[in-house]
């Protein structure tokens, strides 16, 4: 496979974002993002970059990918600064895990400090693993808010059913964090074993239903809040989510439920403390595991 990556500005290229869209989050036209607005805003220092399979069975260029996103402000104590505000990646299902998600946010990364601006935010759902992989680990993006309903209900067949709780991530695009993830020398990641042989804790270990899924404990281990007062928390922690929340939600909604109100009552409270999401760590095996990071204090990064 050999993909291109550009900048899409015109009608046909809408449509193709409109069809990809569809293929992407089927159930609900209502939720597709439609030509004339994804044309205004890239036409008003908007960005919308598509990734092209050169060789797909029609013989042409096949959209396969794409990232979109618009100016924005958020407040700091000096007065409302710009940003970037990443609204929409996708990538048809058959391509992914080939790194397209990748290739679109770094094209993205590229152009925005070419507008002069050095935050990119958006949110995610904190459940999706492979969100987080890309996200926190390969891009190095950060987090520290947790908000809930962001979306309210929503009626697309991958989100139905369960509140539309995200996490939203900063990319602080000029950081030696986030130019050392997207240079060419890959760094050497840390596994599971790093952070064990290290002492880190786990503060929800779960527990398997059914011999294959795994659930949230009845409580956090210890409890965020609970720390002894005028003693500093742990440096790092560990927060486990399932590897493929998806196939567990349409297996087990109720179970999925559970997952959406643990992780709730999880990140809030341990971001009031002070922690932000800095990593993510997966573990392969027979029951695959997946670790959110989470550092104390800004100074750790």
């Amino acid at each position: 496979m050999k993909v291109t990556i550009r900048i899409l500005e015109t009608v046909e290229d809408m449509l193709l974002v409109e069809d990809l869209q569809r293929s992407i989050w089927p159930g609900s036209d209502l939720d597709v993002v439609p030509t004339h607005m994804l044309l205004t805003a890239a036409h008003n220092g908007g960005l919308v970059v598509g990734a092209f399979d050169l060789r797909s069975e029609s013989g042409g260029q096949s959209l396969v990918g794409f990232v979109f996103g618009f100016p924005g402000l958020y407040v700091t104590p000096d007065g409302p600064r710009p940003k970037h505000c990443s609204h929409m990646l996708g990538v048809d299902v058959r391509y992914r895990d080939q790194g397209i998600g990748f290739l679109l946010k770094r094209a993205q990364w590229q152009m925005v400090r070419h507008q002069g601006l050095d935050r990119i935010t958006w949110t995610y759902d904190p459940l999706l693993s492979r969100n987080a992989h890309l996200n926190i680990h390969k891009l190095g993006a950060v987090c520290s808010a947790y908000l809930r309903e962001v979306y309210g209900e929503m009626r697309d067949g991958l989100n139905v059913g369960l509140p539309s709780d995200r996490l939203q991530v900063d990319w602080w695009v000029n950081s030696p964090r986030v130019n050392r993830r997207l240079s060419r020398r890959a760094r050497q990641p840390l596994d599971l074993a790093n952070y064990y042989a290290a002492g880190v804790e786990i503060v929800n270990p779960t527990h398997l239903v059914e011999d294959r899924w795994p659930a949230p404990p009845e409580e956090a281990n210890p409890s965020p809040l609970e720390w002894q007062p005028g003693v500093d928390p742990p440096a790092i922690l560990l927060l486990e989510i399932p590897t493929d929340f998806q196939v567990l939600k349409s297996a087990h909604p109720l179970l999925a439920l559970q997952w959406r109100l643990h992780a709730r009552n999880m990140f809030e409270p341990l971001f009031e403390r002070g922690y932000l999401i800095t990593d993510f760590v997966y573990m392969p095996g027979k029951h695959p595991r997946g670790f959110y990071v989470l550092s104390y204090g800004e100074s750790t990064l």
